[in-house]
């Protein structure tokens, strides 16, 4: 079994497709819905140090408290920004992707074809409608 996780949250449709080419490839994955199980701050700091990306990057603003904490205030230091996505997980931006090729934010869902280890995958048809083809490119 291929271990690969998904920091899930089922009412987004970005995350739902990620989930959705994840199984398409045949796999199962761990699937942590973060925001009834948020993750630590050891956690959150792991996976954007995995991502390569800022704390900020991390930090999801539409339909969030982000304008009403004032997160965009350079004060803020990522220990506090992650205490804050501690204490509203819906800040964190999903759906992030862990995989024996890498960590990922997949927005959108296509970009997990990058990390998963497996094959070039047949077409696949979004919720939307949209298909989407797998060019095969994988992290090395």
């Amino acid at each position: 079994m291929i271990p690969v996780t998904i920091f899930h949250n089922p009412a987004c449709g970005t995350s739902r497709n990620t989930l959705a080419l994840i199984r398409h490839a045949g796999i199962e994955p761990e699937v942590v819905e973060y925001l009834k199980a948020p993750p630590s701050k050891e956690k959150l700091k792991a996976l954007v140090a995995a991502m390569g990306i800022s704390v900020r990057d991390l930090l999801r603003q539409k339909g969030t408290p982000y304008a009403q904490l004032k997160l965009e205030d350079p004060k803020w230091t990522d220990d506090e920004l992650l205490a804050f996505i501690g204490q509203h997980p819906i800040l964190m931006n999903r759906p992030i992707v862990q995989t024996p090729l890498g960590t990922k934010l997949c927005r959108p869902s296509e970009a997990v074809l990058e990390i998963l280890p497996v094959a070039k995958l047949p077409p696949f048809t979004r919720e939307d409608g949209e298909r989407v083809e797998d060019p095969g490119v994988r992290r090395a």
